[in-house]
């Protein structure tokens, strides 16, 4: 039994000049996220299933939860280890010199996350690992500090894959896809940071207008400002969690913050529509609260009212599948999509997220790209269609008599390729992250603040009450092998969760 502790100290001391840490994503952005974080300046770059590992410094940390569009939160990994059983992993985690991290006046919660045959239960490898900082405490200190279920000052997750442990503390909080910019919300609004995955993924950079023809509660039409922009997604944000750990810099985060040398100048224009009158106003609620009126046009019609495009475009859009939303001839719908993206949008790229193979077979094109993503628990695809001008027999000779070859579909899931406010206390949400709900989980029902989420609610409007969309797969379709890198990294069959738990 022993023999299974075999363990391997890698805790890293804040003051570090580098440490590990790994950022999580929502399935097919992984490389996206990657060259991110390769942009900041990160080091030793991994690519596993939803996450990628990378080293850097405390500025690094920040800038990554300042800067990163595709990431929903970053871990700080403190000490790995091996175990088969909770008396091994309580035994390892006393051996975590928890004054780095945390004092006795420090609250914190603890999220676990298990994938072993040898657990059978993730509460109760919670329950020991609290225990087994109360107790390190006890013994220095001859006492233990308090754990909160929401909204704690240390975010603690244990991550437990066969027999390798990893120990981490969360430096982001709340999922960083909530940017902070959103009021309000339509039915079915697509989660930010996969609006922005899907934008980035098309290699857009504000070069062109970027139209929405059918953009709900605006969602994609913000992301590609902010990206024209290169406006950090962190500008509208609140708070992190790394702003109460023992080592935090203020004057640094502050100079991150105030930095504009990276904005740009947008010479073209967002165009979004919606059939839906509610949903322009709603999307134009959102572009107001980020500040971006000034960029993105908007009006009430109908894609089948389109009769002309803007010149130089891109055309980036997530119709409905008949999931949450319905539609009375859903399959009408994607023909006539197919019909006025063939006769209006000459010239352009058309990416569309769509979830069923009858909707995109209704299109009627051929798609260059397709790429596989996960739209909550959907899964989903990602096509790209190059709309040209004359027939598809015209379209082949030119390509012919230019020496290029015939453009083949090829399915891709790793393809590389008044805005800001004086200061950060805006008037946004602050309502905790939802790993707040396997805490309570894991702690019952005697810890402190019970009543956090009713306090939060009568603190805020209730228009600004929305639910967490980044819901992890239900199934594991997608599941590829070159994932597998290690121990930290497997991906993990649990419905409902994603790697470090986090509910999708």
């Amino acid at each position: 039994m022993e023999n299974a502790a075999d363990t391997t100290l890698s805790t890293v001391n804040c003051q570090s000049p580098s440490f590990e840490m790994v950022a999580k994503t929502l399935y097919g952005l992984e490389d996206v996220l990657a060259d991110e974080l390769k942009a900041l300046g990160a080091k030793d770059l991994e690519i596993g299933r939803r996450m990628v590992s990378f080293t850097g410094d405390k500025e690094l940390l920040y800038k990554t939860n300042f800067n990163c569009r595709t990431a929903l939160r970053i871990l700080k990994p403190i000490y790995h280890f091996k175990a088969n059983d909770a008396d091994i992993v309580y035994r390892e985690v006393k051996k975590i010199p928890w004054e780095n991290y945390m004092s006795l006046k420090t609250t914190f919660a603890i999220d676990s996350v298990i994938n072993s045959d040898d657990f059978n239960h993730s509460k109760f490898v919670a329950y020991r690992t609290k225990d087994a900082i109360a107790d390190y405490f006890m013994e220095k200190e001859k006492a233990r500090p308090s754990v909160r279920v929401s909204n704690p000052d240390l975010y603690i997750n244990i991550h437990i894959s066969h027999n390798d442990c990893t120990i981490s503390i969360d430096s982001s909080g709340e999922s960083l896809h909530k940017r902070g910019y959103r009021v309000e919300q339509t039915e079915a609004p697509l989660n930010e940071v996969l609006a922005a995955g899907m934008i980035l993924k098309t290699g857009w950079k504000g070069d062109s207008n970027f139209v929405d023809p059918m953009c709900g509660s605006g969602t994609l039409l913000i992301e590609a400002a902010m990206i024209a922009l290169n406006i950090a997604p962190g500008v509208y944000r609140k708070e992190y969690a790394f702003e109460k750990w023992l080592d935090f810099d203020r004057d640094l985060l502050d100079r991150i913050y105030n930095d504009e040398s990276h904005e740009r100048e947008f010479k073209f224009k967002c165009y979004g529509s919606d059939i839906n009158p509610s949903a322009i106003e709603i999307a134009e609620k959102n572009i107001r609260s980020a500040g971006l009126m000034k960029y993105i046009d908007l009006k009430v019609m109908p894609f089948q009212q389109y009769t002309e495009a803007p010149k130089l475009g891109i055309m980036v859009t997530n119709p409905p599948y008949g999931e949450r939303i319905t539609s009375r001839d859903l399959l009408g719908l994607y023909s006539m999509i197919g019909e006025r993206i063939k006769h209006v949008f000459t010239g352009y790229k058309v990416w569309i997220l769509s979830y069923k193979d009858e909707c995109f077979e209704k299109i009627g094109l051929h798609p260059n790209e397709k790429i596989k993503l996960m739209n909550g628990s959907l899964e989903c695809e990602y096509h790209c269609y190059e709309i040209f001008d004359g027939t598809n027999k015209d379209y082949k000779r030119s390509l012919n008599e230019q020496g290029k070859d015939k453009p083949t579909p090829r399915f891709n899931s790793n393809d590389h390729s008044e805005r800001r406010f004086n200061n950060r206390s805006g008037n946004y949400s602050n309502k905790p992250d939802r790993p707040e709900r396997r805490f309570a989980a894991n702690h019952g029902n005697n810890d402190d603040e019970q009543d956090f989420e009713n306090d939060l609610y009568r603190k805020r409007p209730d228009k600004m009450r929305y639910e967490e969309n980044d819901k992890f797969y239900k199934k594991d379709k997608f599941r590829d092998k070159k994932y597998d890198h290690s121990s930290f990294k497997k991906p993990f069959k649990k419905k409902g969760k994603n790697d470090y738990g986090d509910e999708e």
